[in-house]
């Protein structure tokens, strides 16, 4: 009897300490969708075409995930803060700003050597 009270207890310490070592089941981290990116500052004219706003630079046109920060800005030479996702064409506007006078588009890109 002795002996099978022992091997019980064993089992049912074995078992603790397994259900203990996984632990409740868990789910997969969700990422952020700016998760690891860093804040660039671009600058380029705010352009709408069919109702869709774009930032347009000497380089390339992106596309604006959140064109709402742009409204009223159509048409302007201006300055943003934004996460830049390069393999999907396209930017999240953080801060829009007017750029200053020695940010201006001829000074930009380019700087008196």
């Amino acid at each position: 009897m002795k002996t099978f009270l022992l091997v019980f207890l064993s089992l049912c310490f074995a078992v603790g300490i397994v259900a203990v070592a996984q632990g409740p089941p868990s789910q997969a981290p969700q990422k952020h969708p700016a998760a690891g990116v860093q804040s660039t500052s671009i600058m380029g004219t705010v352009s709408e075409q069919s109702e869709k706003l774009r930032l347009l630079t000497d380089q390339r046109a992106w596309n604006v995930d959140n064109p709402e920060t742009l409204r009223g800005h159509e048409g302007h030479y201006v300055r943003v803060n934004a996460h830049v996702y390069p393999d999907k064409g396209s930017i999240h506007i953080m801060e829009v700003k007017m750029p200053t006078a020695s940010e201006s588009r001829e000074n930009d890109g380019r700087r008196a050597r």
